[in-house]
């Protein structure tokens, strides 16, 4: 296996996201941080900080050269930043002297950086968006189609009071309604551009600085963050806490899952599942598996990138490095939740046989909350919940039934057996018209 298995030629189908990982390879990461050169340039030019011509030429051609990343490692393991080695090998590359030493005027290594990457987290994020909406559509559905088929609901893993399927989809995906609206605030505090010189000041820019950092936020389609943030790392700090909320609600739809299918409940179907090696009768929920392993791995890797606000005086290599060793993993493994939480959604059927037999093993204990209030109606609370819980005492064990006990010993008992829904499957069918509406 590969130090990571996202880039595992044996792991891609159960690990990878193709989409995610090509905006964070070596040539992604060269081919931001020139569109990011070349554009500074442009911006350059057209204000006269430098030659006009030198800022055309620069833009055009930080389009065109080709560049080997390879050929950077060296410096980069000598520099701990990719930008030196980038900034001279384009000089040599563009054969240019008379304009190339205006590439990277008034900057930072971080400045070009930082704006390279968040060129690439826009997409990442568009594509994450797209997932989680389609998911969403997809648990909408399935919540509207059994907003009434009766289920145990189970607290401490314990048989509780009846819900709906419905409902527990509805659980599943009313926070996915809520990550997306998080996402619409994020991105415009996230998504800007890092213009602030060797120590935040921009002062190799003079007066300009400003009017070069607005211009270039405009022509990249980033926003202009009014001052430097190279030590401010919050806004790293806010998308790695989103990525985590994902991961979690993600992670939380494949705990139940698990459950859900596991030998001797069985509530849930898997048409697709793996195999075994030995045992030919098991079918393994593999993709519920795959959303609780990564969610266990993001939620450390956010924790991880969110250690990055301890950012020491005006710069600090070690709180960036670590965030390099952290944002792609947790985006990647964020990204193959959503793709496999999708594909379980759009697989996966109850058993509305098993589920009515849990609901109900013969001895309906589940309702006995239900037995408990309607005794209610004819003597005081406390007293019902006592005989209610006395006679689940007396009948543990043996073949008798808590309702027909019941009845037998209140004859005039008025408690309606079937149903005890509740609000569940109104609660379905809102979640259902509100993912239908994104």
């Amino acid at each position: 296996m590969p130090a990571t298995p996202f880039d595992s030629a044996i792991y891609r189908d159960l690990l990878g996201d193709p989409e995610i990982a090509r905006l964070f390879t070596d040539s992604a990461e060269l081919r931001a941080m020139m569109l990011v050169e070349g554009t500074l340039a442009l911006v350059q030019g057209r204000l006269g900080l430098i030659p006009e011509t030198a800022g055309s030429f620069l833009h055009r051609a930080a389009m065109e050269i080709q560049i080997d990343p390879a050929a950077l490692a060296e410096e980069t393991g000598r520099s701990a930043v990719p930008v030196p080695a980038l900034v001279e090998t384009m000089r040599k590359v563009l054969q240019a002297p008379d304009h190339a030493r205006y590439l990277h005027w008034g900057v930072t290594s971080q400045d070009i950086s930082e704006t390279g990457q968040m060129l690439r987290l826009r997409q990442a994020l568009a594509i994450l968006e797209g997932r989680l909406v389609a998911l969403t559509k997809a648990l909408g559905r399935m919540a509207a189609d059994h907003a009434e088929m009766p289920m145990a609901a189970r607290t401490y893993g314990q048989i509780a009071t009846p819900t709906s399927f419905g409902a527990v989809v509805a659980g599943w995906g009313a926070p996915l309604l809520r990550h997306l609206e998080r996402l619409e605030g994020l991105r415009g505090r996230l998504l800007c551009v890092s213009l602030s010189g060797a120590a935040g000041t921009l002062s190799a820019m003079g007066p300009e600085g400003p009017k070069v950092r607005a211009a270039l936020a405009a022509e990249l389609g980033l926003s202009d963050p009014g001052a430097s943030w190279h030590a401010g790392r919050d806004r790293i700090g806010e998308l790695a806490g989103w990525l985590a909320l994902v991961l979690g609600s993600l992670g939380k739809l494949g705990e139940d899952a698990l459950t859900m299918t596991q030998s001797g409940i069985g509530e849930l179907r898997l048409s697709l599942g793996g195999g075994s090696s030995t045992m030919p009768q098991k079918v393994n929920p593999v993709l519920p598996s795959v959303l609780v392993a990564l969610a266990r791995y993001g939620l450390g890797l956010a924790a991880t990138l969110q250690g990055g606000a301890l950012h020491r005086q005006q710069r600090d290599g070690a709180a960036w490095i670590t965030e390099w060793l952290s944002l792609p993993g947790l985006l990647l493994a964020t990204g193959r939740a959503t793709s496999a939480a999708l594909e379980l959604t759009e697989t996966a059927r109850p058993d509305p046989d098993r589920m009515a037999a849990l609901l109900d093993d013969g001895s309906g204990l589940i309702h006995a909350e239900a037995l408990s209030f309607a005794l209610a109606a004819r003597m005081p609370r406390p007293e019902a919940q006592a005989a209610v819980k006395a006679l689940v005492a007396e009948i543990a064990g043996s073949s008798r039934h808590l309702v027909a006990e019941a009845r037998a010993r209140w004859p005039d008992l008025v408690f309606p057996e079937a149903a005890q829904l509740g609000q569940a499957p109104a609660e379905a069918r809102a979640f259902a018209r509100a993912a239908a509406a994104l």
